[in-house]
């Protein structure tokens, strides 16, 4: 038997309050030659008969036992059991558009140039969608090609994990799925683009993600924003900064200095931060002094690699303006964090 162009990987923990939404989603897809390769990661309700009697009318369906481990290593075990070239995200209590497998496969038959792509996404139900949230969501969905996809990296993960399709060559290459304590998806989407593969993101909005209560982002320590700076830090000195020049904070605040002190336990003390508070001027944070913006284009040791931490997209956005007309260019002269 030939494989499915598609292998969906399904992991699931405690999932039957939602399950049959998913399920109903995954059996209404247009591209129906796939296969789910759906985990029960040790639940202690009734997923698993869920699963079983899908299993049995649905021959696409395999079921498999975890360990209980968490989430990476349930996706581990269900990638080494994919039979496709394409392996396609879902979590289990999220609902999928009917034309998201296909129009993702798709894409990536047409962008040869593109090993993994996600999709636009819409949090509901939408009552439970505060300011965070939208605001989230509007970020998202504004990364469409792979260089937003680039400019953002490090401001946030920017493809939606659970509209996530990578080539399995690619995911087999740069080791899968890992659990070191931060974000798994983030973590496989840095080594993705670190080995030199790119990345990008549909227009459509082709996944409704649910808001619960027990969202795992919401209750595990490995996706605390410690976890994520740490992430971040871990892959920012693996191949991101240029040897040899200053690193400059810009942004002596909420997120800056927290970014600092991580870069201080990887032994990387930052030159200056810069900041436009005059109250912060010739003020020392973490052994570094506040200067203003003019500071960037004074150093007689040449141009500083800058790096942008402060939390406001609109702010990210005027900075990169006035890096702009300083004659700094993103990626080789700056990136953004947050």
């Amino acid at each position: 038997m030939s494989p499915p162009r598609l292998s969906v990987l399904l992991p699931c923990r405690d999932a039957e309050r939602h399950l049959d939404e998913c399920i109903a989603s995954l059996r209404a897809q247009s591209l129906s030659d796939h296969e789910v390769l759906a985990v029960d990661d040790g639940s202690r309700d009734g997923t698993l008969g869920i699963l079983e009697r899908w299993a049995e009318r649905d021959p696409r369906v395999q079921v498999l036992a975890g360990t209980g481990s968490g989430i990476a290593e349930a996706l581990s075990l269900a990638a080494s059991h994919a039979r496709a070239e394409h392996l396609a995200r879902m979590d289990a209590d999220d609902v999928m558009h009917p034309q998201r497998l296909r129009l993702q496969w798709r894409f990536l038959q047409a962008r040869t140039d593109i090993s993994a792509c996600g999709t636009g996404v819409r949090y509901f139900p939408r009552d439970r969608v505060g300011s965070g949230y939208e605001r989230y969501e509007s970020w998202l969905n504004s990364l469409r090609g792979k260089e937003e996809v680039e400019r953002d990296l490090f401001v946030e993960c920017p493809l939606a994990h659970p509209t996530m399709m990578v080539r399995a060559a690619a995911y087999r290459q740069v080791g899968g799925y890992r659990d070191r304590g931060w974000p798994e998806d983030y973590d496989l989407v840095f080594r993705l683009h670190r080995s030199g593969y790119k990345l990008a993101n549909l227009p459509e909005v082709l996944l409704s993600w649910r808001i619960t209560a027990g969202r795992l982002s919401m209750r595990s320590d490995s996706y605390s924003p410690e976890a994520f700076r740490r992430c971040k830090v871990h892959h920012l000195l693996r191949g991101y900064l240029p040897p040899g020049r200053a690193l400059v904070i810009w942004g002596a605040g909420r997120v800056g200095k927290p970014l600092a002190r991580e870069l201080l336990r990887h032994q990387l003390q930052p030159a200056a931060f810069v900041d436009l508070d005059p109250r912060k001027i010739g003020q020392q944070v973490h052994g570094a002094v506040v200067c203003l913006p003019s500071f960037l284009n004074e150093r007689a040791d040449g141009r500083p690699f800058v790096l942008i931490a402060v939390g406001s997209p609109g702010a990210r956005e005027d900075i990169r303006a006035s890096l702009t007309e300083m004659g700094y260019e993103g990626a080789k002269d700056y990136l953004a964090f947050a």
